[in-house]
C-alpha cells in the first residue's frame, strides 16, 4: 500500500463518523458563503484565477440546465410518431411544454411586479442645502460653533397618515410605524425624513386584512404622494 493512502486504510478498518453525512451536507451548504467571501476579499492574481474558475463553473451549470430543459421539451411532432413529417416541416414544430412554462413564469413575474409597483416610480431628489439649515450657536468668542437643523418634517413628528387603499377605494387615518425608505438619500432614511415618494410602514390592523393562513396583517408599506412640509398632512397610497 502506498504511504499516502493511510486515510483510506483507516476508513476501511474503523469506518466513518456517525454524523459524517450531516457534516458533509452542512459543509456543502456553506460553500456558497465561502465562495462569496473569497470573491469579495481576494486581490490580484488570486482574484483573477478565482473569477476564471467561477466563470467556467457557471458555463457548465448553464449547459446542464439547458440540457435538462431540452430533455423536458416536447415538440409537436413527437405526438404521433407513426406519421412522419417531411424535412421542410421539421423546423416548424414549436416546443409546447417549454413555451407554456416560460410564458407562465413571465406572467407571474409581471403580476408580482405590478402588484408591488409603487405609485410614484420617479421622485425628485432633495439637496442637503434644502434639507439642513446651519445655525450658529454659542457666544461671540466661539464664532465657529454651529449645528444643523432639519427643515423638512420628520417621521416622529407625524403620528398618523391618510392612507388610501387602491383596490377598496377607501381612505383611512392610520398610525405610522416608521420610515422604511426615502429614495432621495440614504441619510434621509436614517433620519426619518418625510418627503414625496417616501415609503412608510403603516399599521393596518384596523382594516382587518388577513393572510391566506388567517393571520391578521399588522403592518403594510405605503408611499407618500404629497409634500408634507407644504400641506401639513401626510397622504399615502397603500402598496398591495
Amino acid at each position: 500500500m502506498p504511504q499516502n493512502e493511510y486515510m483510506d486504510r483507516f476508513r476501511r478498518l474503523h469506518g466513518r463518523r456517525f454524523d459524517h453525512e450531516e457534516r458533509s451536507r452542512k459543509k456543502e451548504a456553506r460553500q456558497a458563503h465561502k465562495q462569496s467571501e473569497d470573491a469579495q476579499n481576494l486581490r490580484g492574481l488570486r482574484a483573477k484565477l478565482n473569477q476564471q474558475k467561477r466563470h467556467k463553473e457557471k458555463i457548465q451549470m448553464r449547459k446542464q440546465l439547458k440540457a435538462h430543459e431540452e430533455r423536458d421539451v416536447k415538440s409537436a411532432g413527437e405526438k404521433d410518431p407513426s406519421a412522419p413529417l417531411p424535412n421542410y416541416l421539421l423546423d416548424r414544430s414549436n416546443p409546447s411544454t417549454a413555451k407554456a412554462l416560460s410564458t407562465s413564469i413571465k406572467n407571474k413575474r409581471k403580476d408580482a411586479a405590478a402588484r408591488f409597483a409603487v405609485p410614484l416610480p420617479k421622485v425628485k431628489g432633495i439637496a442637503e442645502e434644502e434639507m439642513f439649515k446651519v445655525i450658529q450657536t454659542g457666544k461671540k468668542v466661539n464664532k465657529k460653533s454651529w449645528k444643523r437643523m432639519i427643515t423638512k418634517p420628520m417621521g416622529l413628528r407625524y403620528k398618523k397618515a391618510h392612507v388610501t387603499h387602491p383596490e377598496l377605494g377607501v381612505t383611512v387615518f392610520l398610525p405610522i410605524l416608521g420610515v422604511k425608505k426615502n429614495p432621495s438619500n440614504p441619510l434621509y432614511t436614517q433620519l426619518g425624513v418625510l418627503s414625496k415618494g417616501t415609503i412608510l410602514e403603516i399599521n393596518v390592523s384596523e382594516l382587518g386584512l388577513t393572510t391566506t393562513s388567517g393571520r391578521v396583517i399588522w403592518g403594510r408599506f405605503a408611499q407618500i404622494t404629497n409634500n408634507p412640509d407644504l400641506d401639513g398632512v401626510v397622504n399615502a397610497v397603500l402598496l398591495v
